[in-house]
């Protein structure tokens, strides 16, 4: 599975934002697939997950209640919703695949692939 995220750009504190991650390849209905994002200066961390039979879903406290995941498996895309942002959403934001997580969604490590970031700058 090859990723492409896209939809970054810069935003006032409050506003809005939509990423999505196309997809490449028949089986990425196949994929659990996740949001991940990396600070200046930070080390990358979770920030949404979604099955890959749209069932579940999980988010990080940091973004609960501001951020949906989603994803439409017919247009092999995922998205990220991001309401209310705030200036320490800033951050190269990257999506993932993995075929298993087994429970360990939130782990980098635990994905196969990655799509290149797309930067999300929120400015107060």
């Amino acid at each position: 599975v090859q990723l492409q995220a896209s939809g970054g750009g810069l935003v006032q504190v409050g506003g809005s934002l939509r990423l999505s991650c196309a997809a490449s390849g028949r089986t990425f209905s196949m994929y659990s697939t996740a949001w991940f994002r990396q600070a200046p200066g930070k080390e990358r961390e979770f920030v949404a997950f979604i099955g890959w039979n749209v069932g579940r879903t999980y988010y990080a406290d940091s973004v609960k209640g501001r951020f949906t995941i989603s994803r439409d498996n017919a247009k092999n895309t995922m998205y990220l919703e991001m309401n209310s942002l705030k200036p320490e959403d800033t951050a190269v934001y990257s999506c993932a695949a993995a075929r298993y997580t087994s429970g360990r969604y939130t782990y980098a490590e635990a994905y196969d692939y990655w799509g290149q970031g797309t930067l999300v700058t929120v400015s107060s």
